[in-house]
């Protein structure tokens, strides 16, 4: 198996199993793979270059410490994206009609991202929820703009706020 940016997470712990431990290692904020519901459900959806900003990392660096430990060759940098700042839309001024923590979910042992569209389906159109996490939640912003959400995220402080618009 040829591992790349887009490599999901549970393909590459299927493969190699021995990579829960070495991730954990490479950065101590993927202990969250021990958590049996995070395992089954995000790591499905979570790429390594999601994983890397996760876990506040260059993705060019995790995947070169996960080609490293299972014997392949570091790939030469990949050329940064050109982002554009995004700017914040108005309509993150809106009161939330509800406040998640990801920390405190996953910790109960649920999942982030089937807990908020749950809410989100029981929400009138136009409503807004808020995730507070510390770290930014890139699989489920992405698992939740293909299911057609409006999604900001940002940085402020030490935690990643995360607005999600019916």
């Amino acid at each position: 198996m040829e591992i790349t940016l887009d490599t999901k997470i549970y393909d590459l712990l299927k493969e190699y199993p021995f990579m829960e431990d070495e991730l954990i290692r490479i950065n101590p904020k993927f202990k969250k793979l021990k958590n049996p519901i995070l395992r089954r459900t995000l790591t499905k959806i979570a790429s390594i270059k999601q994983a890397a900003i996760v876990g506040g990392m260059e993705p060019i660096e995790l995947l070169n410490a996960i080609r490293k430990a299972v014997g392949q060759e570091p790939v030469q940098e990949v050329p940064k994206e050109e982002q554009a700042s995004e700017e914040a839309p108005l309509w993150i001024t809106q009161e939330p009609a509800a406040i998640f923590s990801a920390n405190e979910l996953l910790d109960q042992g649920k999942n982030p991202l089937a807990e908020i569209t749950k809410k989100l389906k029981s929400l009138p159109d136009g409503s807004l929820i808020l995730l507070r996490a510390d770290f930014k939640p890139e699989p489920l912003i992405d698992a939740l703009k293909e299911q057609g959400y409006r999604v900001y995220s940002a940085k402020s402080g030490e935690e990643y706020l995360t607005f999600i618009k019916k």
